[in-house]
C-alpha cells in the first residue's frame, strides 16, 4: 500500500468513467459480450490473471464486488481477497478449499459457536475430525497434530471469552509441521492487525460488522496467500459462495470510514473499561490490565483494540445480572455488533458452544458490550445506573 490506510480509503475506487466518487453498482446474472471472440478474449485473460476480475458469468461477480476486492485485497496486504454473503460462508470457504475426508482440523476452543457446530458437527458427517486445543496453552495444539492435520484455524481474540493467544508462536508450529493456518480476525481488522503478511495462510473477517459499520448488511471477506490460492478459488466457482452487487456496494461505501469508526470506538471502549475497571465484581475481558497475559498478548500482535468487550460479572443472582442488562437503555439488546450504535448481550453458556477450556464458574456470569459511537459519558451513565442492580 503506498498511501497510509487512511488516506487509502478516502482515495481508491473512484469512478472517473461514469464521474462518479463511488463505484456503480453493476447487477447482473448474464454477462454479455458483442461477439464469441470477445468472450473466448476474456476468458483467456482470466486464464492468464485469475485476480484481475475478468468475468464471463456474474457467479464469479461483477465490477462492483471486483471493486471491493481490490480495496480489501490492499487493506490486507495478501494476493486475494474472495467476498462472501456472510462471516460464515467465508469461515465455510476457508475450510473446505483446503481439507477432505479423511484429514483433520485443529481449532482454538473459544471459536464462534456456529465454527465449532460446522467444525465439530456437520463436518464430522463427511469423515473430517476436529481436534480442539487451549489457547492459552499451545503444548495442547502439539498433542493434537497427527499426519492428517491439514489446518489449524484460530479465532483471535476468542469469541465471548476474549483470550488473545501467541500467534507467533501458532505459526511457528504450523509451518514446523507443514501444515495450513486461518484466522478469523473480525474483531481487529486488517486495520489493527494483518494475518496474511504476518504469516497465516488465510484470514476471515465478517463484512457485517466493522467493514460495513451501519448494521444493515450482510458479507464475508476471506484474504488468501498464493500458496492456497487455486484451492480456495475453485471451491468458490464450484461452490457459488458470492457476495451480491449491493451488498458489496454497501461495504465500500462502509470502508471509507473504516478508520474514523474504529479510532472511535477504541477511545470509547478504553474510556468505558477504565470506568468498569473500579468495579470489584467485574472482570474485564479486553486488553485493558497491563499486567495480564490478554495485554501482553495483544499488546505483542496489535496496533490497536477494536470495540468489542466481554464482562465476567460475579454474583450468586443471575437474576441481579439479567436485570443490569436489561436496566441499560443506550445500549440495544441484539446479537452481531460493528455498527454504530451500542450493544449489549447476556451470553449463556450454552452460546459459548461446548467449550473445554473455559474457566467460567457457577457464580460467574458473561456480558459482551458492543461500545459504539455515542457520546462515551452517556454510556457510562447508563451503566453507572444500570450496575446498581446488580447484588
Amino acid at each position: 500500500m503506498s498511501k497510509s490506510f487512511k488516506t487509502f480509503l478516502k482515495h481508491t475506487a473512484k469512478d472517473y468513467h461514469n464521474h462518479s466518487i463511488n463505484p456503480p453498482v453493476v447487477r447482473a446474472s448474464t454477462i454479455i459480450f458483442k461477439s464469441m471472440q470477445e468472450i473466448r478474449k476474456m476468458q483467456r485473460k482470466a486464464i492468464k490473471d485469475p485476480t484481475g476480475g475478468h468475468f464471463d458469468y456474474a457467479r464469479a461477480g461483477t465490477s462492483t464486488t471486483y471493486v471491493l476486492q481490490k480495496i480489501l485485497t490492499e487493506l490486507e496486504e495478501c494476493y486475494h481477497v474472495f467476498v462472501a454473503p456472510s462471516g460464515m460462508a467465508s469461515i465455510f470457504l476457508a475450510i473446505i478449499s483446503v481439507v477432505r475426508p479423511g484429514d483433520e482440523i485443529i481449532i482454538s476452543d473459544p471459536v464462534y459457536s456456529p465454527t465449532r457446530i460446522l467444525t465439530q458437527d456437520f463436518l464430522k458427517e463427511f469423515n473430517i475430525k476436529t481436534n480442539i486445543y487451549n489457547p492459552y496453552d499451545l503444548k495442547t495444539l502439539e498433542e493434537n497434530i497427527t499426519n492428517k492435520t491439514k489446518l489449524i484455524y484460530v479465532e483471535n481474540p476468542g469469541s465471548n471469552s476474549f483470550e488473545f493467544q501467541d500467534l507467533g508462536k501458532i505459526i511457528s508450529i504450523a509451518k514446523k509441521n507443514k501444515i495450513l493456518t486461518a484466522m478469523d480476525n473480525t474483531w481487529a481488522t486488517p486495520y489493527y492487525f494483518k494475518p496474511i503478511k504476518f504469516g497465516f495462510d488465510m484470514a476471515i473477517v465478517s463484512a457485517t460488522k466493522y467493514y460495513s459499520g451501519h448494521s444493515d448488511v450482510m458479507g464475508g471477506s476471506l484474504a488468501v496467500n498464493k500458496k492456497v490460492f487455486d484451492r480456495v478459488k475453485i471451491s468458490e466457482k464450484i461452490i457459488g459462495l458470492r457476495l451480491g452487487p449491493d451488498d458489496a456496494y454497501l461495504i465500500t461505501r462502509g470502508l471509507r470510514t473504516l478508520d474514523v469508526r474504529l479510532d472511535r470506538h477504541s477511545e470509547n471502549a478504553q474510556k468505558i473499561a477504565k470506568f468498569l475497571s473500579t468495579y470489584k465484581n467485574i472482570e474485564l475481558l479486553y486488553p485493558y490490565k497491563k499486567n495480564s497475559l490478554n495485554y501482553k498478548m495483544w499488546k505483542k500482535y496489535y496496533s490497536g483494540a477494536s470495540g468489542l468487550i466481554g464482562l465476567k460479572i460475579k454474583s450468586n443472582n443471575v437474576n441481579s445480572v439479567r436485570k443490569f442488562v436489561n436496566s441499560l437503555k443506550l445500549f440495544g439488546y441484539g446479537y452481531s455488533w460493528g455498527g454504530f450504535e451500542s450493544l449489549v448481550l447476556h451470553q449463556e453458556l450454552r452460546e459459548t458452544g461446548k467449550r473445554k477450556f473455559m474457566n467460567v464458574t457457577k457464580n460467574q456470569h458473561l456480558v459482551r458490550l458492543h461500545i459504539g459511537l455515542e457520546d462515551p459519558k452517556d454510556l457510562i451513565d447508563d451503566l453507572k445506573q444500570a450496575l446498581n442492580k446488580l447484588k
